[in-house]
């Protein structure tokens, strides 16, 4: 039986409702309170879940509807300037990795976690939190409070709660590089880009002349393609939305121009078809991740570059270990320390190889020359299988105490 009660969860991106659904699968009272005004805001473009993201939704009963809703990437490839380096070795045994986007993945997670019993607020910024020996108070800048037990940080890159338990805690670092996503239609059908081979079906990632960039092929004959733009100026999403879709796609025409297929596709994008999703982060390792009866979750306390395709994935399965063990500890400060024994190393570790590849993003001028070099020699001695597999076999096993003593 769960030591606590109640759990008040800031943030409804990812981590917040699944961990309000797997709180409720434990016996605990969840509710979720959020910035934005609705369920549908701040939702940006597409990201990948992998295999070990998608097992862990199956402990909630989630894993198929967002497999539903997801674009299969079974095979993918690597492309230096013009020069096509081949396929990237794939990870026996495990499902493929889904491109899913950001709103509807959000949007099944919602209702997974109001189905479960957990319940939402919106448009309400949290200010700052009161403790007692027996509770602790958010207050909100609406002037209302919401009371529980504990309170869990869910509430992304940027995160209050992190400042609270630790004013002196690393934020986010910025890697130099803007993300947008867009959706090349222009009579484009399939993977048959210039430039492409006609019957590539996977995702390719591209190290073009100036910038690095992806894209893959969606059932409705369009071609989602991922930018990554060096800039010196950080934008948030909604410093970046700030910006007319029309100024961002003469930038990437202009950053993309020769590069095949990268000029292409920018140029068969519309307006209407380019999303804006600002500044790529990464977390350092947080010193503090609990506090008194707060602690974090997800991109709050460890948010991977999108290197790694574990970003999402890490935050759902970090949701609900930490409901695990506050299910099965004696008080929050037992579960909170747990919860991070098991956690840390292997979401340090992702992180640190994401920082590893997303280095090779935004290179100087010289290193940018080498790349046709230093990426075949990459790929022919990285061990994709010692690297990568166990991180995509992680699976948790919800039946099962979790583990609460010391290491």
């Amino acid at each position: 039986m769960p030591s606590i009660s109640s759990a008040l969860v800031i943030g409804g991106g990812i981590a917040g409702p699944v961990t309000a659904t797997a709180l409720r699968l434990a016996g605990v009272d969840a509710h979720v309170v959020e910035a934005y005004p609705d369920a549908d805001s701040g939702a940006g473009g597409s990201l990948a879940l992998a295999a070990n993201g998608q097992t862990a939704l199956d402990v909630l009963g989630l894993g198929d509807a967002v497999r539903a809703i997801g674009i299969p990437i079974a095979h993918s490839r690597m492309t230096v300037g013009t020069k096509d380096l081949g396929a990237l070795p794939s990870i026996a045994g495990v499902e493929p990795m889904r491109m899913v986007r950001r709103g509807q993945l959000q949007r099944v997670l919602h209702d997974g976690a109001v189905r479960a019993g957990a319940t939402y607020s919106y448009g309400r910024r949290l200010v700052r939190v009161e403790g007692a020996a027996s509770g602790v108070t958010a207050i909100f800048d609406d002037g209302g409070t919401e009371s529980a037990d504990v309170i869990i940080g869910a509430d992304g890159a940027r995160s209050t709660i992190r400042s609270i338990i630790d004013p002196a805690a690393p934020g986010p670092h910025y890697t130099g590089l803007l993300s947008f996503e867009g959706r090349a239609d222009a009579g484009l059908s399939g993977a048959r880009v210039p430039g492409a081979e006609a019957d590539f079906d996977g995702m390719t990632f591209a190290f073009g002349s100036r910038a690095y960039y992806l894209y893959w092929p969606e059932p409705d004959d369009t071609i989602v393609w991922g930018a990554n733009l060096p800039s010196k100026a950080y934008l948030s999403l909604t410093d970046a939305r700030k910006t007319p879709n029309e100024e961002w796609l003469r930038i990437l025409r202009a950053t993309y121009a020769g590069d095949r297929p990268g000029e292409r596709l920018v140029e068969s994008t519309t307006v209407e078809g380019l999303d804006a999703t600002g500044a790529i982060h990464i977390m350092p390792s947080v010193p503090n991740w609990h506090r008194d009866r707060l602690v974090l979750v997800g991109d709050a306390v460890h948010a991977p570059s999108n290197s790694t395709g574990q970003g999402a994935s890490l935050a759902i399965e970090s949701a609900i270990e930490l409901a695990r063990a506050l299910r099965d500890a004696p008080d929050p400060t037992s579960a909170f320390a747990a919860y991070e024994r098991a956690r840390r190393p292997r979401v340090e570790a992702i992180t640190r190889r994401g920082a590893r590849v997303n280095s090779t993003k935004n290179p100087g001028p010289m290193a940018q020359r080498m790349m046709g070099v230093v990426m075949p020699l990459m790929m022919r001695f990285m061990d994709f299988e010692k690297t990568m597999g166990p991180e995509q076999r992680f699976r948790i096993d919800w039946e099962q105490p979790f583990p609460l003593g010391s290491r």
